[in-house]
């Protein structure tokens, strides 16, 4: 597996980790304008020899077809490419697709669904309303239960599907304006609990408090994640949303302990003072002291691919 990142500290990675996952990381930029990078961290990986590498782009990130799919195919010949599949969340289609959607959201959005090889719609466990898609490829699937996951899995590589068929013709300036309305926040913490309590009492009440403050101003979640560490195991939660319940898994029946270590990763649109101001405080008011904080909060850069090359080049 290979996580993607803007910054570095990420809950991805982590998660992989405690999944006893082979992984390597790029961080710094996506795969398009850390190509190389993405070319080393696979050749690395290989040593493992498997049978499939997952590579997922930053979640913000679009044009991938030109700038990473073509410049592996026609750089290397050690990797058989699968389709680019886009997973789409539905409650989130339905909203950057309405007349009313924040434009650059929408912007990212529809150029991603442009590109796809192939749509998954995510949370179908969920029995969420269907968003209405122009595009022939269209699957579901359950991240938590499994359901549809090896079919997608057979299907992609199968090789009945073309990969990497679209190319973009995209505005690269409104493309930087786009990513740079997003805050991209990372944070890695040292939490010491007296008297000890379980990962539980200190996440769920520190997940409430970023989404009732965030949302106070004005700041729209993209995707906040975190993952929490104590000797009982370890707990990470999702929100793709503001007010949306969390997706949670791993030790909620952890026993209490004093040393826990928090993984934060937030991506939200409005000003990236704002938001490390608004983080900051809520880690201080965790019941709980803190031994360590590292944070980075910023805003994007424009992006630079290292290749970019369209199809019949």
């Amino acid at each position: 597996m290979v996580t993607n990142d803007q910054g570095d500290a990420l809950v991805d990675t982590a998660y992989a980790s405690r999944n006893g996952i082979p992984h390597g990381e790029v961080t710094g930029g996506c795969f398009c304008c850390r190509f190389s990078k993405l070319m080393e961290t696979m050749d690395e990986l290989r040593r493992f020899s498997p049978h499939v590498i997952f590579a997922e782009p930053v979640g913000s990130c679009t044009d991938i077809s030109a700038t990473a799919l073509q410049p592996l195919r026609k750089l290397s010949d050690a990797y058989r490419l699968a389709p680019f599949t886009v997973l789409v969340d539905p409650a989130r289609a339905i909203e950057f697709l309405s007349e009313h959607a924040e434009e650059n959201l929408a912007f990212l959005f529809r150029k991603q669904l442009e590109e796809a090889d192939l749509i998954c719609l995510t949370k179908s466990d969920l029995g969420l309303p269907v968003p209405v898609l122009d595009f022939h490829s269209i699957r579901q699937l359950s991240g938590r239960t499994g359901q549809g996951v090896a079919a997608w899995l057979d299907e992609v590589l199968s090789g009945t599907i073309s990969c990497g068929a679209k190319t973009l013709d995209i505005d690269y300036e409104q493309y930087a304006r786009a990513e740079a309305a997003l805050a991209w926040l990372n944070l890695l913490a040292e939490l010491r609990a007296s008297p000890p309590r379980s990962s539980a009492m200190l996440m769920g009440p520190l997940l409430e408090v970023l989404d009732h403050r965030l949302t106070a101003a004005g700041i729209s979640i993209c995707h906040l994640k975190l993952i929490m560490d104590s000797p009982g195991g370890f707990l990470k939660a999702a929100i793709c949303k503001n007010g949306q319940e969390p997706m949670v898994e791993g030790a909620l029946d952890a026993s209490p302990a004093e040393s826990h270590s928090l993984l934060l990763n937030l991506r939200a649109l409005g000003s990236s003072t704002l938001v490390r101001q608004i983080v900051e405080r809520a880690i201080e008011e965790v019941p709980a002291q803190l031994c360590k904080l590292r944070i980075s909060c910023f805003h994007p850069a424009a992006p630079h691919p290292e290749h970019r090359i369209p199809p019949g080049n």
